[in-house]
């Protein structure tokens, strides 16, 4: 294939496969507030965290990671800001312990944080500021969970690169679903291994931990004991579990896709447990890997990081059609199995990071097996189905507008109810 679609695939690959700790918006938090306790340079007295709406809505029920059960913007901020390791990024709270917990639950108990809802910013945006006496530091997030933008002390600007993410991602505009599946058959997979092994690695650590313990409601232990252990319900069980444990405040991280633990855990999962039961080989699983993470970029990237479409969507297609090319389909089934996923599932709204996001996976990946049974045996939904398109790359792209610009009015009214700003 192209040397140049080639090497952006890979760079794709290494740089959005990153390992968090916990959910990545109280993450984002967390890493913001511990880099401006850096910057002020010393403990502060008072901390304001400025936040989009969709950080808002996906912070207000999930719990924090190794909070011991803390919920919500301000104890991502308190957190980040007593224990936080900013130079762990996506794992800042790694080293929290039993003390700092103490202490912000201590905090959380006065007036030491305050949120704000800022309008009129980037989904993803989050400004903590904190002070002490007179002196002063603010740390500004930006379009994903650890693009600091802006950093300030005391009046004075120390940091400033509003383009940083842009300079540093690489160019999705190449991504397509047939050199997807090129890139899966011909790349070195020297060059990818430690990024996707590193991913089974977490991904499958956390979903055991989900199975094997209660966290939740419970979804993917509810589905193994309802439907039993067949491939299909053990690979959703498996992915719900890990949602499970990780919307719960689980410590164990997980390996992301599109800013997102989520989906991180969705796209990959299925397909790790299926090869497993199927008995395929360590270079099959790590080929179908590539084409589900790659799948799942495809499809975000005309909906953003953040909004009311649900990204388990794009996660639960994509990890469909990855299990479609390890049953030997071909391009077309594998468009065909991500537009009949799509078809079905696309448009589930986001309500925010929480316990139910595990039945959403669950809900999602049933679609996807449809999706895909269907293309294993020929049947697809055809163009002027709905959103069904010509072709299953004008489908993604109908869906990431609807998902995008369509459901943006959702996106508000969402936030407006949880917040209580709107009476139904």
């Amino acid at each position: 294939m192209d040397s140049t679609v080639y090497q952006c695939y890979v760079k794709i690959l290494k740089k959005e496969l990153l390992p968090a700790l916990g959910c990545t918006e109280p993450i984002a938090l967390a890493y913001g507030a511990a880099k401006a306790r850096e910057v002020l340079g010393t403990f502060p007295e008072k901390a304001e965290a400025l936040c989009s709406g969709n950080i808002i809505k996906n912070v207000k029920s999930v719990k924090v990671p190794n909070s011991d059960g803390m919920k919500g913007v301000n104890a991502a901020v308190v957190l980040g800001i007593v224990g936080g390791n900013p130079d762990k990024k996506l794992e800042v709270l790694e080293s929290v312990s039993d003390k700092d917990r103490g202490k912000a639950r201590e905090l959380l108990a006065t007036d030491f944080c305050t949120c704000i809802l800022k309008e009129g910013v980037a989904n993803l945006f989050a400004e903590i500021k904190v002070t002490a006496g007179s002196d002063c530091a603010i740390v500004r997030i930006e379009e994903t969970h650890t693009n600091i933008t802006y950093i300030e002390r005391n009046g004075q600007t120390i940091y400033e690169n509003p383009a940083a993410f842009e300079k540093e991602a690489a160019d999705k505009s190449l991504l397509n679903t047939k050199d997807i599946v090129t890139f899966a058959n011909e790349v070195d997979l020297d060059e990818i291994r430690d990024v996707l092994q590193r991913q089974i690695d977490y991904n499958y650590a956390i979903a055991k931990e989900g199975l094997n313990n209660d966290w939740g409601s419970g979804i993917g232990k509810t589905i193994l004991e309802t439907e039993g252990s067949a491939v299909k319900w053990k690979a959703i069980a498996y992915a719900a579990a890990g949602s499970d444990a990780r919307m719960s405040g689980c410590s164990l991280p997980v390996v992301i896709n599109s800013g997102s633990g989520n989906q991180g855990m969705c796209c990959s999962l299925p397909v790790i447990v299926y090869a497993k039961e199927t008995h395929k080989t360590e270079e099959e699983l790590l080929r179908a890997l590539c084409v589900s993470n790659l799948t799942a970029q495809n499809q975000k990237r005309y909906i953003g990081g953040l909004s009311a479409f649900c990204g388990v969507t794009c996660a639960a297609a994509s990890a469909a059609a990855a299990i479609t090319y390890l049953c030997g389909g071909t391009i077309e089934q594998i468009e065909e199995t991500i537009t009949n996923t799509l078809a079905n599932i696309g448009g589930m709204i986001c309500d925010g990071a929480k316990a139910s996001c595990a039945a959403k996976i669950a809900s999602a990946l049933q679609s996807a097996f449809l999706g895909h049974t269907m293309a294993m045996k020929g049947a697809s939904f055809l163009e002027g189905d709905g959103l069904v398109m010509p072709d299953a790359e004008d489908t993604i792209k109908a869906f990431g507008y609807v998902g995008k610009v369509g459901m943006k009015q959702t996106d508000i009214e969402v936030l407006n109810i949880m917040i209580g700003n709107r009476q139904v």
